[in-house]
């Protein structure tokens, strides 16, 4: 059995988790040698009960390895565990990092310098404008945008860091396989066929559940250097992405709401406990220009450079009026995240409008 097959044994038992993984190496020194552990020498090992060694011990009735490996080489992803020079160094720095992630795309992204980007799944149409510009932006002068490819903020996040050409990672609170939300799968698909990576510590069947969002959340500020919150509500998790991000000594980012918004209630909140409010991009980059030798910059495309096929297609596909989403990608033929995309690049070089209602008005 190789160390990585070890990992992911260990990785798929259930009431194991980092921590007493962690525990454990230190007790046997590599996870093989976890793996062919007696029950008596594993309960003498702090933390690991009478239940839990029993389940060590009986590993092989209780997972599929063989199925699970053969998964993973069919999906074209790949294992990293915490002994891979790949396995990001700042995720090892946090109380309980991932035993395995699963990579999806260039597992290069995870070593990049990164922000995390969270908020609501049903924004207002300010949250959703300023999460796309400014993830654009970050994106554009060269950081790498993590979210968690959830509704709302974390797909516009995504998206505009896409547009923008850049680097994204999406964190999944699912195994690979069992993707969420569904409808975000060509999104998913077009991160990891890029520069980006789509992960996740799951095995590759897991089903996302309320225990898992809360997981996937700390890997999301554990691979940040700083979190930016877009808008969020008194109980939304990105509060719990927030508080991750405080216990684990990142930088905390918020972006201002209206203050008789429920939706930006809690981060609003997160102001007034002093968190930095952020009016735009700059905010963040100059942060970043005081942890590394040299600092990004911050630059906006030129209005008057030529259209790519797709740019010109979308833009004759707007009408002279206010035209839908729907219309825009039932004219130009394009999928529906190329024609976000493209739309998010147009929005950013000041050609094309956003309104309310996922209306688009050309900008002369």
């Amino acid at each position: 059995m190789t160390e990585v097959e070890a990992f992911v044994a260990l990785n798929m038992l259930p009431g194991i988790g980092p921590v007493r993984v962690v525990r454990l190496l230190e007790a046997f020194g590599s996870p093989q040698e976890i793996l062919k552990a007696r029950p008596q020498s594993l309960r003498g090992v702090s933390g690991i009960g009478a239940e839990v060694s029993e389940t060590v011990a009986g590993w092989e009735s209780k997972v599929d390895l063989d199925g699970e490996m053969k998964r993973v080489e069919a999906f074209g992803a790949k294992v990293v565990t915490r002994n891979d020079p790949a396995y990001p160094q700042i995720l090892r720095e946090i109380h309980d990092p991932p035993i395995v992630l699963y990579v999806w795309g260039d597992a290069a992204a995870l070593e990049t310098r990164t922000v995390g980007v969270v908020g609501t799944r049903k924004p207002s149409h300010y949250a959703a404008e300023c999460a796309k510009k400014l993830s654009y932006q970050m994106a554009y002068a060269g950081l790498t945008v993590a979210s968690g490819l959830a509704r709302g903020i974390d797909t516009a996040a995504h998206q505009a860091a896409l547009a923008a050409k850049g680097r994204t990672v999406a964190v999944l609170g699912s195994g690979l396989e069992n993707l969420y939300p569904p409808e975000n799968r060509e999104l998913a698909e077009k991160i990891a066929a890029g520069s980006g990576a789509v992960i996740s510590e799951f095995p590759l069947q897991t089903k996302a559940d309320r225990q898992t969002f809360p997981m996937r959340n700390r890997i999301i500020s554990g691979l940040s250097f700083g979190l930016l919150v877009v808008e969020a509500g008194a109980q939304s998790g990105a509060l719990i992405s927030a508080n991750q991000a405080a216990e684990q000594g990142r930088s905390l980012y918020v972006i201002p709401g209206r203050i008789d918004n429920p939706t930006a209630m809690g981060s609003n909140r997160l102001i007034q406990q002093g968190a930095k409010l952020v009016m735009s991009a700059q905010d963040i980059l100059d942060d970043f220009g005081l942890l590394f030798r040299e600092q990004p910059d911050l630059k906006i495309p030129a209005t008057g450079v030529t259209l790519s096929a797709a740019e010109q297609s979308v833009r004759d596909a707007i009408g002279d009026d206010e035209t839908a989403f729907d219309a825009i990608k039932a004219g130009c033929g394009l999928s529906t995240q190329e024609v976000s995309s493209t739309l998010l690049s147009l929005e950013m070089r000041r050609l094309v409008k956003q309104l309310p209602g996922s209306r688009f008005v050309k900008i002369q």
